[in-house]
């Protein structure tokens, strides 16, 4: 098992067709012990319902909108486990006012809440644990194509997973020199909760369907296991990196 005697983090989770429970499950599934964080209470009754029965999980909250949540967090996860060997940054959040419309109208209220939704999270639960993170420990977020191309209806998404995808290379930069990775999956479009927020999504779906080189389909569990190899130690010669999980649509030009 790839992940045998390992501890780690997802944060959030929301639902079963969540990419963040997909990679907790698979996770779980190769040996770590998963501490699986939700929003909000009402939220992690549906996640303490996924791991109902099975060993291995634990559950934590954080709401990335306060700041005080980030140092209780940390205070959880040390006197859980004292110390942890991936974080996976499964965040994403703009205001559904930022996604309607054009791009150039965004309110500096919506920029805001998005990109510190979508963005500073992952800087700021970094930078909380760093303490804690063991050597050779990992890192994952997740990205999409909108952060290099125009997307209709992605608006100030698009520019926060820009961001995003930077602020893995500098964070990368920062955490190198105790061995920890910091990397990004970038799935194509994937029928969650966040998806279906952008308008179109069963066209997006279609249109990778028909144009993709690989000719089957990619979702959740393939999300899962490439997460698998950056979380293990197969990935340690990897950081800073980009990983597109689209079928390779994204290196078409049609």
């Amino acid at each position: 098992m790839l992940l045998e005697g390992k501890v780690g983090l997802v944060l959030n989770v929301t639902n079963k067709n969540s990419i963040g429970w997909a990679i907790a499950d698979q996770a779980n599934q190769h040996g770590a012990r998963v501490g699986i964080g939700a929003q909000n209470e009402r939220l992690a009754e549906g996640v303490n319902k996924l791991i109902e029965g099975r060993t291995g999980f634990d559950p934590f909250l954080i709401d990335f909108g306060f700041e005080d949540q980030y140092e209780t967090l940390r205070q959880q996860v040390e006197s859980t486990y004292g110390k942890i060997d991936f974080l996976v940054h499964s965040v994403g959040f703009a205001p559904r006012t930022a996604l309607e419309g054009r791009f150039i109208d965004t309110t500096l209220e919506d920029f805001q809440i998005a990109m510190n939704a979508s963005v500073y999270s992952l800087i700021r639960t970094c930078a909380t644990l760093e303490g804690l993170f063991n050597e050779d420990a990992s890192v994952i977020t997740l990205s999409y194509l909108g952060s290099q191309r125009a997307m209709p209806s992605y608006n100030i998404m698009g520019a926060c997973k820009a961001a995003l995808e930077a602020s893995i290379r500098y964070l990368a930069l920062d955490l190198g020199e105790k061995g920890i990775r910091v990397n990004t999956l970038s799935p194509g479009p994937v029928n969650t909760i966040s998806g279906r927020g952008v308008k179109g999504l069963s066209g997006m779906l279609s249109t990778v369907a028909e144009r993709a080189p690989l000719k089957r389909p990619y979702g959740q569990p393939e999300v899962g296991a490439n997460a698998m190899w950056l979380l293990s130690d197969l990935s340690k010669g990897v950081t800073g990196q980009l990983v597109f999980i689209d079928s390779g649509y994204s290196i078409t030009a049609f």
